[in-house]
């Protein structure tokens, strides 16, 4: 017990610094959840105004589902705005135990991971805003009504573009499994066919459902993959190139050493 005392006591500037950290998250996502639950009207008139649907009505089905809108667009609106606080503090607790090359690492993955996300965001939101326009067009051709319940639409809209934003992520993912030897780049390149059939069958289960759209949303991915094997194969050929002439530079400079 004493022991743990004293290892406590040891680490109790870093717990308090921690302390403290966690405790500005926490207040920061209150406030921007207070502020995106009270302009949740805003921001739905905002993002319906994107898609400018002008052959679709947008309708609430019950009288609580505003409210249920309000604090889903509340909570999206604090992790927004703590997910890059989050990752600053973190920065800023490993800085000290990181060297050089791993800072420069952080510092190439961070803004690469963030153009990749939006970049997937964007994509799918693109992709959304033809479809819902084209499908209500169509279904205005046959007679058909579009009555589109506004909880449905959100939450597919957002849902959708958010977990293609994370997918368009496996690149880093993919580069950091092989450079710490945990996937081999060979066996990428040989089993691409398998990892292609995989990234059509995970964008067959995001709307839009039919088979034009996932053809559209997979093909970024199969692009990506193909990008990232040849970038890990030019490091690879890099690495080989440098490992060879240090060891020519080390064969010459003990060979001078003996002369």
């Amino acid at each position: 017990m004493e022991q743990l005392s004293q290892t406590f006591s040891n680490y109790h500037e870093y717990f308090e610094h921690l302390r403290k950290k966690v405790y500005v998250l926490a207040v920061a996502f209150f406030v921007f959840f207070i502020v995106g639950f009270f302009e949740a009207g805003n921001i739905i008139k905002f993002i319906i105004g994107i898609f400018n649907l002008k052959d679709a009505s947008i309708v609430t089905t019950s009288p609580f589902q505003f409210l249920d809108l309000s604090t889903k667009i509340g909570f999206y609106t604090g992790l927004f705005v703590c997910v890059p606080l989050f990752i600053y503090y973190l920065y800023d607790f490993l800085k000290d135990g990181l060297n050089k090359k791993e800072k420069n690492l952080f510092f190439i993955l961070l803004p690469t991971g963030m153009f990749l996300f939006a970049s997937g965001f964007l994509y799918c939101f693109t992709i959304l805003y033809f479809y819902l326009n084209s499908i209500s067009a169509i279904n205005l051709a046959f007679n058909i009504q579009n009555v589109w319940d506004i909880s449905s639409f959100l939450s597919q809209v957002i849902f959708a573009s958010i977990c293609f934003g994370f997918v368009f992520q496996f690149p880093i993912i993919l580069t950091f499994l092989i450079r710490v030897g945990l996937l081999d780049l060979k066996f990428l390149i040989e089993k691409r066919i398998y990892a292609i059939s995989a990234m059509f069958i995970f964008v067959g289960f995001l709307p839009p459902p039919d088979i034009f759209s996932t053809i559209f949303q997979a093909l970024p991915l199969v692009c990506l993959y193909q990008v990232t094997l040849w970038v890990n194969s030019a490091i690879n050929k890099a690495y080989l190139v440098d490992t060879k002439n240090q060891k020519v530079e080390k064969v010459v400079i003990e060979s001078a050493i003996y002369e």
